[in-house]
């Protein structure tokens, strides 16, 4: 009976020690992925920004510029790509909102974002765009890959159309979470007009006319919580020019806006304690199961062998001798 009961503990704990390293190196890689329905929005604010009133044409002080951000995933269109593609896609369809402190548009520029779910790299297809520009990304842009590494990214402007280096600049805390922090800064560059403008009847078309530019810099900064590859919080350094032409009534440049862009406080809670509930599901197949498993394997394999032992121990499961019967006397 020993014997047998040690040979199912033996079985079990191959089982386990081999689901171990099962579990992290195959098993994790292809069930972590973003949800292909995903819907975020983020509200971001620039307090004592300069703004471009476009009605007088003069840089102005205001108390606050908010952008609000939101990215929906679209079902159908990533099912359709990934028939072609081979693999699991998520198509992100972004909005960038800009809002001044009247309450007025400032801007509006929609995206569409198309990745893998599981790496988080570029999927190039049909309606990969910017503010109605087809691009093609390189790079990653908005979330990191999960199991994020100490080391420099490449990450898509979607103002330049460009892709640069993001660098890793160490490890912080970030309230309670351990983070890597990340920092990339898009030099000067020429870039084009939105195509919605804030005022009514002008166009990029119109504007280029006039002999005017659009000019972008910015220092980009995230927070990123390593396991998910999810930023907890995000700030730019963002300042935009219109340089030369008529518009600007003989001035070389003016401000078309300058700020320091920060995430609004109840939007640093949710995305704290959202990243935090997904960063355990992270730890569960990465770390806790995994160990959890060859601990468990190695106390099975521990315990078949100390019931073997017992077993071929002397007279510990030797069948005993019937004794010699006693001779009858009368």
């Amino acid at each position: 009976m020993r014997r047998k009961a040690g040979l199912i503990l033996l079985a079990l704990a191959v089982f386990f020690a081999a689901l171990s390293p099962l579990l992290r190196w195959y098993a994790f890689p292809r069930l972590a992925k973003i949800p292909a329905n995903q819907y975020q929005d983020m509200v971001l604010e620039a307090k004592d920004a300069t703004l471009l009133d476009y009605g007088t044409m003069q840089a102005r002080k205001v108390p606050k510029v908010t952008i609000v951000q939101t990215l929906k995933g679209n079902v159908e269109e990533s099912e359709k790509i990934e028939r072609t593609a081979g693999r699991d896609v998520v198509v992100w369809d972004g909005l960038s909102y800009v809002v001044g402190p009247d309450g007025k548009m400032v801007s509006k520029i929609p995206e569409r974002y198309i990745f893998d779910a599981h790496t988080q790299e570029p999927v190039h297809a049909t309606g990969e765009m910017v503010d109605g520009d087809p691009v093609r990304r390189q790079g990653i842009e908005f979330k990191w890959p999960f199991l994020t590494e100490k080391r420099d990214y490449e990450y898509f402007d979607a103002q330049a159309r460009v892709t640069a280096p993001i660098h890793y600049k160490g490890t912080r805390d970030f309230r309670g979470v351990d983070v890597y922090y990340f920092e990339q800064t898009i030099p000067w560059t020429k870039v084009r007009f939105p195509r919605t403008m804030p005022v009514e009847g002008i166009t990029p078309e119109s504007v280029a006319k006039t002999g005017t530019t659009r000019w972008y810099t910015t220092v980009r900064k995230f927070w990123v919580e390593p396991l998910t590859g999810a930023p907890v919080y995000g700030e730019e350094i963002h300042k935009e020019e219109l340089r030369g032409g008529t518009l600007l009534g003989g001035r070389d440049k003016v401000t078309a806006f300058a700020g320091h862009v920060k995430m609004r406080e109840d939007y640093i809670e949710s995305t704290v304690d959202l990243v935090k509930s997904n960063r355990t599901l992270v730890l569960l197949m990465t770390s806790y199961l995994p160990w959890g498993f060859l601990a468990l394997g190695l106390l099975l394999l521990a315990l078949a062998l100390y019931l073997e032992a017992r077993g071929r121990r002397p007279g510990g499961t030797e069948p005993t001798k019937d004794s010699e019967p006693e001779p009858v006397t009368a």
